[in-house]
């Protein structure tokens, strides 16, 4: 049985501050359960369903019932396992030549977040850039929307405009709603691709950077594009 510290103790890692403090995230779920296990990351602690102990062969974990997997669960329908893992730190540099890299420009929505690192690992997309202000990549809403391809995709935070200076050699292409049509344009084998917030768009002091401005013609009303959904359209066409 867990202890009220020990319940006390996992909910909090839902809040950001704690998840900085101590290092660690959590995780839900027989799916992301599988990807973290066979990833680099380090698993501090499983807690999980008797069922899904013995189907797994797994000696490791804390054997919890389902009134407890509801109480350090943060899924409206918890699912079997939630695992306390070790937070990953990016020592080296993105490469950058020959390779078409995602930018994210505070994205806030950590289903968006996780959604496009989840169509980044789809079409081969191996990094991306943040913002500093763009949603943490471990909050849960943002590990559980990446269905365990966060393990596969590397993520850094930057200032963007110093990023952007720092690297100048390197085609920027911007999505906008006044550009060049997606479909004109070639595969970028070599590319900074920017997408900007969910309701502002690409910030001001972004915009003198991007080389080439790409759009996603509209034939309907809509006034735009879910910055996941468009991002998925743009990777379809240009990777």
């Amino acid at each position: 049985m867990l202890s009220r510290n020990e319940v006390k103790y996992i909910q909090s890692l839902c809040h950001k501050k704690q998840r900085k403090e101590t290092g660690l995230f959590i995780a839900e779920g027989p799916k992301l359960a599988e990807e973290i296990s066979a990833s680099k990351y380090i698993i501090e602690k499983i807690y999980a369903l008797p069922e899904w102990i013995n189907k797994n062969n797994t000696v490791n974990a804390v054997a919890i019932n389902e009134k407890e997997l509801s109480q350090i669960s943060q899924l409206q329908t918890p699912n079997e396992v939630v695992l306390i893992v070790k937070q990953a730190e990016q020592t080296v540099e993105p490469v950058l030549k020959n390779k078409c890299t995602v930018v994210l420009d505070d994205i806030q929505d950590p289903g968006n977040f996780g959604t496009i690192i989840r169509l980044c690992d789809w079409f081969g997309v191996e990094q991306i850039i943040c913002s500093n202000n763009t949603v943490e990549l471990y909050n849960p809403k943002v590990i559980q929307s990446t269905m365990g391809s966060f393990t596969r995709v590397k993520i850094w935070y930057k200032n963007l405009v110093e990023f952007l200076k720092e690297n100048k050699t390197i085609p920027v292409f911007g999505a906008v709603l006044n550009g060049k049509s997606l479909y004109e344009q070639s595969k970028l084998k070599e590319a900074l691709l920017l997408i900007g917030n969910e309701g502002k768009g690409i910030n001001d002091e972004l915009l003198p950077f991007i080389q080439e401005k790409i759009t996603i013609p509209k034939k309907g009303g809509a006034e735009s594009l879910n910055a996941a959904v468009a991002t998925g359209i743009l990777l379809s066409h240009l990777t």
